[in-house]
């Protein structure tokens, strides 16, 4: 059986002492392997599992799903605590990133750089197709783009010369368990469909559940049911939201993930 607990996202229950932020950060079990996939923004996530009574300090391995802050802002405190071996991003994850705001340039990558992680003696692993991690759990990225109306927001842009951000860095966890393949995705930027498209045809498998941040905080009406009937045709089952999926297709869905779910599979 694999676990999943999520130790932070965008609500947390009202009668809990658990914080909740704008970001993600989910500890994930499975029958070998215990890892971080995402670490939120401030490190606010890593108190949670404390409350939760979960003790980090055996967590070696982090995979980090792009390097927006938050998602990725909250490795350097885990990383000061838990005796960190790998971390695994995409492509380019180094390259700045950046949103438009008031006609200039906000800042939103993930704070630290190279120099970081070789003064703490952690091995970078670039995701470029398919890293396994066991026999239960890989990591996928460089994903396929089919479905056009599955557009990047042009507010998110990269690097010196601020040009269109297409997710290259992006990366998704795979989880095998129950009757098929369960997707556990931090943004979607690359587009929902796109992923589980991509991941279908590649590993031959069913993707029968997603899992996070869809990324349609603020679609269309006509883009939400579509993307719900497409899944749905895909062959998704169960899709357990949270983050940026955005509260028109959370109730759609008439299903959430906060801040100290605990999902099996």
């Amino acid at each position: 059986m694999t676990t999943l607990t999520l130790l932070i996202e965008n609500t947390a229950p009202a009668d809990s002492a658990l914080v909740a932020e704008h970001g993600l950060s989910f500890l994930v079990e499975t029958e070998r392997t215990k890892f971080i996939f995402d670490c939120g923004h401030t490190g606010a996530a890593f108190d949670n599992a404390r409350t939760l009574g979960v003790d980090l300090r055996g967590i070696k391995i982090v995979a980090l799903s792009h390097s927006h802050y938050d998602h990725a802002g909250g490795f350097p405190r885990l990383a000061d605590s838990a005796q960190i071996k790998t971390l695994i991003t995409g492509e380019n994850f180094w390259e700045e990133k950046y949103s438009r705001v008031d006609g200039g340039f906000k800042y939103r990558g993930c704070g630290f750089d190279e120099d970081f992680l070789a003064a703490r003696g952690i091995e970078q692993i670039i995701c470029r197709d398919v890293i396994r991690l066991d026999d239960t759990a890989w990591l996928v990225g460089n994903f396929k783009r089919r479905y056009d109306f599955e557009t990047v927001p042009s507010k998110f842009v990269r690097g010196d010369k601020k040009l269109p951000d297409d997710f290259g860095d992006e990366i998704v966890l795979l989880l095998r368990g129950g009757d098929g393949l369960t997707l556990v995705t931090a943004c979607a930027h690359a587009g929902i469909l796109n992923i589980v498209a991509d991941v279908h045809d590649r590993f031959g498998l069913p993707i029968v559940g997603v899992i996070g941040g869809l990324h349609l905080t603020g679609a269309t009406n006509e883009r939400i049911l579509r993307t719900l009937d497409e899944l749905k045709a895909l062959g998704v089952k169960k899709i357990l939201p949270c983050h940026c999926s955005g509260e028109s297709f959370i109730n759609l869905c008439r299903s959430r993930i906060a801040t100290g779910s605990v999902i099996e599979l």
